[in-house]
């Protein structure tokens, strides 16, 4: 394999070290908040209807997370092997994929117009690792990463709240979806400019975070042989967080009327927002902490305290100690700590404190694909049996991820902060 490196040649960012950094902050921000338009407007609205005794709006959103899950497993492969100077042209196409399908989502019959949006899903799955691979490696990713994951924990609120506005105007539910990924696409070519103008990182930041390099199948493997307890530990605790926040999020609309609240277009903005502050705040911290080791570890404690967010909230709300509101965000706060830590900085400082080499997308696709495989089961049950309220649901689906989380969460923290030291001492050693 070719260990050059693949962002040579790269163009510098306009401005010193600050200004690129907060370039490439604005650049994955923004990009990955447009490409939100494109995939969660559609949620917004009720799609009433049964076909074969299941639900209309699960089996679309079924079909979107089949194609998310696909994608994932394809993006192991893609991601991991996509090199610097090829990844914003590859976006460009995946997103005007994903539109192409939403145009034909509107213009195929129900329920066949689900194909439309699995293949919609299908084109989105890989756009989160084009982003993420111009964060990573670097001194400031955790700060950055953190801004490129507040971006889809905002843009979730925000474009919904789009798409039930454009519900209002008059826009039929079909031609909505596709009508809200045109009101972003002038925004998201913009970002995606700026994308191509970010630098790759500086020798410094490859001292302190070691160098990202494309992976093939064999270094993949290996990768996967020597952390295969651990690994498989925070898989499954991704994997249960990935269900709960999906599910949050598709079918938001529904916990809030169950909770007995009125739904507008600013109630999803306003709780998301307060969310992306929260989440924002405590994982970008992660980057003022220079010690690989310890920030690993610290990434963990973040996770923790997730699952203690989410016990809190159950807690809350059966005493009645908060509303719907409070519900909604502190159980939006206890997912996403996690969810942001795993894309922020776990992934990530154990790829430093390792000094394996690779990539950040690997690992994130990895773990998103068996996330999103996880939540598609989840939705098949959950149309196999729709006189269970979205409500009930949650709530079960809410203790069984703070009791298996925490069983994993464990398992990891043994077991990198024992054997996996041990390991990667040995690998500095052959190595020097």
């Amino acid at each position: 394999m070719n260990r050059s490196d693949p962002r040579a040649g790269s163009r510098i960012t306009p401005g010193g070290a600050l200004d690129g950094a907060l370039w490439a902050l604005v650049a994955a921000f923004g990009a990955y908040f447009c490409m939100y338009a494109f995939r969660r407007p559609f949620t917004a609205a009720s799609f009433a209807g049964e076909y074969a005794g299941f639900g209309y709006k699960s089996l679309l959103v079924t079909a979107q997370v089949l194609g998310y899950a696909t994608s994932k497993f394809i993006g192991i492969r893609v991601v991991a092997e996509t090199p610097w100077n090829r990844r914003v042209g590859r976006f460009l196409t995946l997103i005007a994929a994903a539109e192409g399908a939403l145009v034909l989502f509107a213009m195929l019959p129900r329920p066949w117009n689900a194909l439309a949006l699995f293949l919609n899903g299908l084109s989105l799955g890989m756009v989160f690792g084009m982003v993420l691979g111009f964060l990573e490696g670097r001194r400031v990713t955790e700060a950055l990463s953190a801004g490129l994951c507040a971006s889809f924990i905002l843009a979730d609120g925000v474009t919904k709240s789009v798409g039930f506005w454009l519900l209002q105007q008059g826009v039929s539910e079909m031609w909505m979806p596709a009508v809200a990924g045109l009101l972003f696409l002038a925004p998201l070519c913009g970002f995606a400019a700026m994308l191509s103008r970010i630098a790759p990182p500086s020798v410094a930041d490859r001292q302190a975070r070691s160098i990202r390099t494309t992976m093939d199948a064999s270094e993949r493997r290996a990768f996967l042989s020597r952390y295969a307890v651990g690994l498989g530990a925070l898989v499954m605790m991704y994997l249960l967080i990935t269900i709960l926040r999906s599910f949050r999020a598709d079918f938001q609309p529904e916990l809030f009327r169950e909770l007995g609240l009125t739904v507008t277009a600013k109630l999803f903005a306003r709780t998301e927002l307060v969310v992306m502050l929260g989440v924002l705040v405590v994982n970008g911290l992660a980057a003022t902490v220079h010690d690989n080791r310890k920030a690993f570890q610290a990434s963990l404690c973040t996770c923790a305290a997730g699952l203690l967010c989410v016990a809190l909230a159950l807690t809350g709300w059966r005493l009645e100690w908060f509303d719907g509101v409070a519900f909604m965000i502190l159980i939006g706060l206890g997912v996403y700590f996690p969810y942001v830590a795993v894309h922020t900085t776990v992934f990530e400082r154990l790829l430093a404190m390792t000094r394996e080499r690779g990539n950040l997308g690997f690992l994130m696709y990895v773990a998103d694909a068996v996330g999103y495989l996880g939540y598609a089961a989840v939705m098949l049950l959950r149309s196999a049996a729709p006189a269970n309220g979205a409500l009930q649901i949650f709530v079960w689906l809410c203790v069984a991820c703070v009791a298996l989380s925490a069983v994993a969460l464990g398992v990891a923290w043994r077991f990198f902060t024992v054997r996996a030291t041990v390991a990667s001492n040995l690998l500095v050693e052959e190595s020097a």
